[in-house]
C-alpha cells in the first residue's frame, strides 16, 4: 500500500503540472502591444494612456528598477471562439517569486477606468463569457519595474533599494501575451485534484478516509485522457464527486477565513509604489467580490484606503460600495498597521482616533477590532489604548515566530500594565498569507492550543507583504472545504463574526499579563538611528504644538491649527508603519523619512513659534526673555505647561565646579553629585552626596562604549542574534580629554575617541541644581556589521527593572530564571530605565533611544551586585540598505542617581522636552495644571471638531491609586469623560468644583476629559 501511495502522488503531480494545468487554457492567439516608458517617476494615468508606443513582442527586455512602462496590448477574439469563455493572459516577466515582490501591472480599459492587477499568480484578465466572436480587444496596462530584492539570496547586500544606486538596465522579459480560451471545467478539475491531494497528504496513514480519496484521485486520473484533457475532464471530476461531497465529521476545527491582503506601507519598496500596490489589489478584490458572493475581504490601514481616495477614486467608488454592502471589511481601526513598542503613548492613542475616525466618516463603520497581524511584538500599554479606542478584539500572527518559546494559547485575554483585558487571538494557521492549500489547515487544526475549550480560528487568506489579495484559486479551494470529511471546515467571515463566535464558546480563556515580546527582530529597536529620532522628535513637537496652540488660541486669540496638525500627525503617524520605524526599509524609504521628519519639524516649530510669541508679549527691554516649559513637571522655577520670564527665575541653590583628578581625568560637583571621570574619559564614579552612596559599580566603569561584531543568522537589519555578545571591544583609548565648560551654572568635560573607521565625541555634564548627569555622545559612524553600545554598571541589587511604556512601564526581570527571560536579551523603553533597592535607585533617560539590554553578575571580590544597563546606539547592517547608519549621529541621555521611579518619569520628559525661550515679558500660565505629580498630563489640545473645548488626556504614571485636582486656567462651563476619539460617556460622572475637576486614577489607568469653557 505505501508503494501504491507513493506512485499515485507522483502520478497526480506529473499529470498536473504537464497536462491539466495546461489545459485551462486550450486555445490561444497572440496579442499585440506597444509600449512607452515614463522618464521619471509614475505619471497621471491621462498621461499614460495618452503616449506614444513603440512596438514590442514577447521576449523583449523592459523595465529598468523603480520605473514605470505604459503596453498597449491589442486583438480580436477569433469568430470559432463564439460561445466560449475567453481571457487575456498577460506575464510581465513574472518569476516563481511571491506576488508584490516583483513587477506589478494595473490594467485599464481605453476611458481610464481600471480594470484589475496583476501579479504572478493573477495574471488573466477576463474578456468575455461568453464570447460573440469578433470583439475588439485594446487594454492598457501600467506596468512597474520594481526589482527584486528579497531574492533567493535574500541577504546580500544591493544597490536596487534606491533608485539613485540602481541603475537602469531592464529587470524584466515580456513572458505572454495571448488571448485564449478559459475551460472553466478543466480549471475546476484543478482545484478538485489539488485540494484533495493536499488532503491526502495530511491524512493519517492508517486512516480509511485517506484511502477513499487516493483511490478517487487514481480513478480520475484513469479518466482523464492525456490525449483529450478538455474532453475528458468533466468524466474525471464525476470521479471525484463522491469524495468531495462527503461531509466533515461535526466536531471538525472550523476556520473562519478572511479574505485579505497585509500591504506594507512601505518596505522593500518607497512609499509611492504602495500607493500603487492599494490600487492593484483593491482593484482586484472588488471584483473578485463581485463574482463571488461568498467571499468577503478585509483591510485595514486607513491610510491606504485614504490613499485609493486621492490616487485612484475609480477604486474608491467601488470599495465604498463593497463596504456598504458589508463584504469589504475595513479592519483594525489604525491609521497604519504601526509598530507598538517604539510609538510614544501619544502617538499610540492618535493612530487608533485618526484610523477609527476616517472608517466613521467615509464608510460609518465602526470595527471593533485591532489587526496588526505582522507588528514584531507588543507593547503592555496597548490593551487599554485599543479599550479606550472603543474596541475590544486583537488579532495578530506574528508572535509565532518567535525562536525560543512557543506562546502556550491562540486565544486568550491578554492583560496590559493597567490590568485591561481584551480578547486576542493568534490564527494557529501561522501565516497571514494563506492560500488555502491543504497544509495550512492541516496544520491549523494540529497546533490550536485550545482544543477541548474551543473550535474556532481565523485564517487570513490572501497574498500579502506586497500585496495581490485572494485569487479565484483560493476561493475554489475554500468552497471545497466548506464541508469536507478530513479537513476542518471553511466559512467566509468577517473579523467581528469570527471573534463573536470565538469568545461565546470561550468565555473564560487564560490570561496572559504584561507585554507581548516577540523572540525575534529584537534590533529593530536600533536599526536607522535617524529615522527613530525624526520620529522621537517629531512626536515631542506635536506634543508642544497643540499645547501652545491650544494655549494661545484660548488665551490670545489665535487661530488654532487644526487641519496642519491633522495632517502632520498623520504624516508621523504613517512613518510609525512597523517597516519604517523600525528601520527594516530600503534606503529609498528612510532617505525620503530623514526629509519627511525635517519638514515636519520647520511645519511645528512654525506653529509653536507662533504660539508662543502671541502668548510671550512684547519684551520690555532688549534680551527680555521668556522661558517656556512644554514638560508635564515643573522645571527650574517655570510651571508644567506655563511660562515664566527669565529675570523673575530663581537662582540654583548650588554651584558647579571641575577639577583636575589625581591620577588623570576630571572630578565634576554641583552640590547634590559628584562625578569622576578617569583619564580615559569613563565615568568611574558618581556619588549622590546627600546619601552618600554610589552609583558606578565598584572596579567598573559608566559611559562605556562597547563595540559587538553583528551578523545575525538571518534578516540582517531586523535581528540581533545572542552570540554577538562573545566578542566585545570596550573602547578605553582617549584621544583627547578636556574640560569644555566651567561655570558656576554647568561643568563639562569632552572625550574623543577613535576606532575602525569611525570617530565618537562624549560630552559629560553637571548642572547646577541638577541631580543628573547629562550624556551626550556624537559618533561619526562608519562601521560595517556592527554594534555600538552604552554601557553603565550600577551597583544595584535588584531583580527586576521598570522600563517606560505607552501609559505607564512595565517590569522585566534581571535574571534569565527560564527560557522566557532569557530570550529577552534586548528589550524596548521609552524614556526611562529605572532600577531600585529599597529606598534608593538609579534612572537612566534618553532621547531618542529604544533598544537596551539589562545584565547582573555577582562579583566575586566582594559578593555584592552589579546590574549592568547598555543602551544601544547603532547598528551597520547591510540588507535592506547596505548604508545604514552611515554618518554623524547625536544622542542624549542622562545618569539620574538616588531617583525614584516618579523622578524616572520626570527626567524623562524634561530630557525630551527642554526649555523655549522667546523673546517677550509675560508669565503665561498654564492652561491646565494637576495637583499631583504622579499625574501626568500626556496631551493638551482643542477638540478635533473646533467646537473650542479644551481636550486634555492625562494618565498615573507611577502604578499606584491617585487623586489629583485638575485645575482649568479658564473659566470652566462643564467636563465630560470621553473616549480617545474625544467622544463623551454618559455613563462616567464627572466631579466639578468651580474651575476644578476632581479625577480619581487607578495604577497605570488613563483618562480623557472634555473641558467646555464658559
Amino acid at each position: 500500500m505505501h508503494d501504491d501511495r507513493s506512485l499515485v502522488e507522483s502520478r497526480l503531480k506529473r499529470v498536473l503540472d504537464e497536462r491539466i494545468r495546461p489545459a485551462v487554457y486550450p486555445e490561444s492567439v497572440p496579442l499585440q502591444a506597444g509600449i512607452w516608458t515614463a522618464p521619471g517617476e509614475p505619471v497621471p494615468v491621462a498621461e499614460g494612456l495618452a503616449a506614444p508606443r513603440t512596438p514590442i513582442a514577447v521576449g523583449d527586455a523592459w523595465g529598468a528598477p523603480w520605473g514605470t512602462s505604459w503596453l498597449t496590448v491589442s486583438g480580436a477574439v477569433p469568430e470559432e471562439w463564439t460561445g466560449r469563455t475567453v481571457e487575456a493572459l498577460i506575464d510581465l516577466g513574472f518569476d516563481a517569486n511571491m506576488p508584490g515582490f516583483q513587477c506589478e501591472g494595473l490594467v485599464y480599459r481605453p476611458d481610464g477606468t481600471p480594470v484589475k492587477g496583476l501579479h504572478p499568480r493573477n495574471q488573466w484578465v477576463r474578456i468575455a463569457a461568453p464570447a460573440a466572436g469578433g470583439e475588439e480587444v485594446l487594454l492598457h496596462v501600467e506596468a512597474a519595474s520594481n526589482p527584486v530584492i528579497l531574492d533567493y539570496h535574500p541577504f546580500l547586500p544591493t544597490g536596487l533599494g534606491d533608485k539613485d544606486t540602481a541603475g537602469d538596465r531592464p529587470q524584466y522579459r515580456l513572458a505572454r501575451l495571448d488571448l485564449a480560451v478559459f475551460d472553466e471545467t478543466v480549471w475546476e478539475l484543478v482545484n478538485d485534484l489539488e485540494v484533495l491531494g493536499e488532503l491526502m497528504a495530511e491524512l493519517p496513514v492508517e486512516g480509511a478516509r485517506r484511502w477513499e480519496v487516493l483511490r478517487a484521485v487514481e480513478r480520475a486520473l484513469d479518466a482523464v485522457d492525456l490525449q483529450d484533457v478538455n474532453g475528458t475532464a468533466a468524466a474525471a471530476r464525476a470521479e471525484l464527486a463522491g469524495v468531495l461531497a462527503s461531509p466533515a465529521e461535526p466536531s471538525a476545527h472550523r476556520i473562519s477565513a478572511v479574505g485579505h491582503a497585509h500591504i506594507d506601507s512601505a518596505w522593500l519598496w518607497p512609499l509611492r509604489e504602495t500607493v500603487r500596490k492599494v490600487a492593484r489589489t483593491t482593484a482586484n478584490m472588488t471584483a473578485l467580490l463581485e463574482d463571488q458572493p461568498d467571499f468577503v475581504y478585509t483591510m485595514s490601514q486607513a491610510q491606504q484606503y485614504a490613499w485609493i481616495k486621492e490616487h485612484r477614486p475609480e477604486v474608491y467608488a467601488r470599495v465604498k460600495k463593497a463596504v456598504a454592502e458589508g463584504r469589504f471589511v475595513p479592519a483594525g481601526g489604525m491609521w497604519v498597521e504601526s509598530d507598538t513598542n517604539m510609538p510614544s503613548s501619544e502617538a499610540m492613542a492618535r493612530q487608533f482616533v485618526h484610523g477609527k475616525r476616517f472608517f466613521l466618516d467615509e464608510f460609518g463603520v465602526e470595527n471593533q477590532e485591532a489587526w496588526l497581524p505582522d507588528t514584531f511584538g507588543f507593547a503592555g500599554g496597548l490593551p487599554q489604548i485599543i479599550k479606550e479606542a472603543g474596541s475590544r478584539w486583537l488579532l495578530t500572527q506574528k508572535i509565532s515566530w518567535s525562536q525560543v518559546n512557543s506562546f502556550p494559547h491562540h486565544t486568550f485575554w491578554w492583560e496590559g500594565v493597567d490590568g485591561t483585558r481584551i480578547f486576542t487571538h493568534f490564527p494557529p494557521v501561522d501565516t497571514y498569507n494563506c492560500s488555502m492549500r491543504g497544509k495550512e489547515i492541516a496544520h491549523a487544526v494540529r497546533n490550536f492550543k485550545d482544543k477541548g475549550r474551543a473550535r474556532h480560528s481565523l485564517a487570513p487568506t490572501g497574498w500579502g507583504d506586497g500585496g495581490g489579495g485572494t485569487t479565484r484559486e483560493m476561493i475554489a479551494k475554500a468552497a471545497r472545504l466548506r464541508d469536507l470529511e478530513g479537513s476542518a471546515t471553511v466559512r467566509w467571515e468577517r473579523p467581528a463574526e469570527f471573534f463573536a463566535k470565538a469568545q461565546a464558546e470561550y468565555p473564560e480563556p487564560p490570561v496572559w499579563v504584561g507585554e507581548l515580546y516577540l523572540e525575534l527582530h529584537r534590533a529593530t529597536l536600533t536599526s536607522q538611528a535617524r529615522t527613530k529620532q525624526g520620529n522621537r522628535a517629531s512626536e515631542n513637537l506635536l506634543r508642544e504644538a497643540e499645547l501652545w496652540a491650544a494655549t494661545a488660541a484660548v488665551r490670545a486669540g489665535l487661530p488654532y491649527p487644526y487641519e496642519e496638525l491633522d495632517r502632520v500627525w498623520k504624516t508621523v503617524l504613517l512613518h510609525q508603519f512597523h517597516d519604517i520605524l523600525p528601520g527594516s526599509s530600503i534606503a529609498w524609504v528612510h532617505r525620503e523619512a530623514e526629509r519627511t521628519y525635517a519638514a515636519v519639524a520647520e511645519e511645528l516649530g512654525g506653529i509653536i513659534g507662533r504660539a508662543q510669541r502671541a502668548l510671550a508679549g512684547e519684551p520690555e527691554r532688549d534680551g527680555a526673555e521668556v522661558v517656556f516649559n512644554s514638560a508635564p513637571h515643573a522645571a527650574a522655577g517655570v510651571p508644567a505647561g506655563g511660562a515664566r520670564r527669565a529675570d523673575t527665575l530663581p537662582a540654583a541653590a548650588t554651584r558647579c565646579t571641575v577639577e583636575p583628578r589625581d591620577g588623570g581625568g576630571f572630578v565634576l560637583d554641583n552640590g547634590l553629585l559628584r562625578a569622576v571621570v578617569d583619564g580615559r574619559g569613563l565615568l568611574v564614579s558618581v556619588v549622590d552626596l546627600d546619601t552618600g552612596r554610589e552609583t558606578v559599580a565598584p572596579g567598573a566603569a559608566a559611559n562605556l562604549l562597547q563595540l559587538h561584531p553583528d551578523f545575525p543568522n538571518m534578516w540582517d537589519a531586523w535581528d540581533v542574534d545572542r552570540f554577538y555578545r562573545n566578542t566585545v571591544t570596550d573602547l578605553t583609548v582617549a584621544d583627547g580629554l578636556t574640560v569644555a565648560t566651567d561655570t558656576p551654572e554647568a561643568v563639562s568635560v569632552r572625550v574623543t575617541r577613535s576606532f575602525g573607521a569611525s570617530t565618537a565625541v562624549q560630552t559629560l555634564s553637571l548642572t547646577a541644581g541638577a541631580r543628573r548627569v547629562d550624556l551626550v555622545t556624537e559618533v561619526d559612524w562608519h562601521e560595517t556589521e556592527k554594534f555600538l553600545k552604552a554601557a553603565f554598571p550600577l551597583d544595584l541589587h535588584t531583580d527586576r527593572y521598570a522600563a517606560e511604556t505607552q501609559f505607564g512601564h512595565l517590569y522585566r526581570p534581571t535574571h534569565t530564571n527560564t527560557s522566557w527571560e532569557a530570550a529577552k536579551f534586548e528589550a524596548c523603553n521609552h524614556r526611562f530605565v529605572h532600577f531600585e533597592e529599597p529606598g534608593w535607585g538609579v534612572s537612566l533617560v534618553t532621547a531618542s533611544t529604544y533598544g537596551h539590554d539589562v545584565t547582573r553578575t555577582v562579583r566575586p571580590e566582594d559578593g555584592g551586585t552589579t546590574t549592568t544597563v547598555r543602551v544601544s546606539l547603532l547598528r551597520a547592517p547591510r540588507f535592506p540598505d547596505p548604508h545604514t547608519d552611515q554618518g554623524v549621529h547625536r544622542f542624549r541621555h542622562a545618569l539620574v542617581p538616588g531617583a525614584s521611579v516618579g523622578d524616572a518619569v520626570r527626567e524623562g520628559y524634561l530630557i525630551n522636552l527642554p526649555e523655549r525661550r522667546v523673546p517677550g515679558s509675560a508669565d503665561v500660565a498654564p492652561l491646565v495644571s494637576v495637583g499631583e505629580e504622579a499625574v501626568v498630563l500626556s496631551a493638551v489640545k482643542l477638540a478635533d471638531d473646533g467646537s473650542g473645548d479644551v481636550v486634555v488626556r492625562l494618565y498615573e504614571s507611577r502604578g499606584g491609586r491617585a487623586r489629583t485636582r485638575l485645575t482649568a486656567g479658564f473659566a470652566l462651563a462643564g467636563a465630560r469623560y470621553c473616549d480617545l476619539l474625544e467622544r463623551p460617556r454618559d455613563e462616567e460622572q464627572v466631579r466639578v468644583e468651580g474651575d476644578d475637576v476632581l479625577v480619581e486614577l487607578r495604577p497605570f489607568q488613563l483618562l480623557t476629559l472634555r473641558l467646555a469653557r464658559a
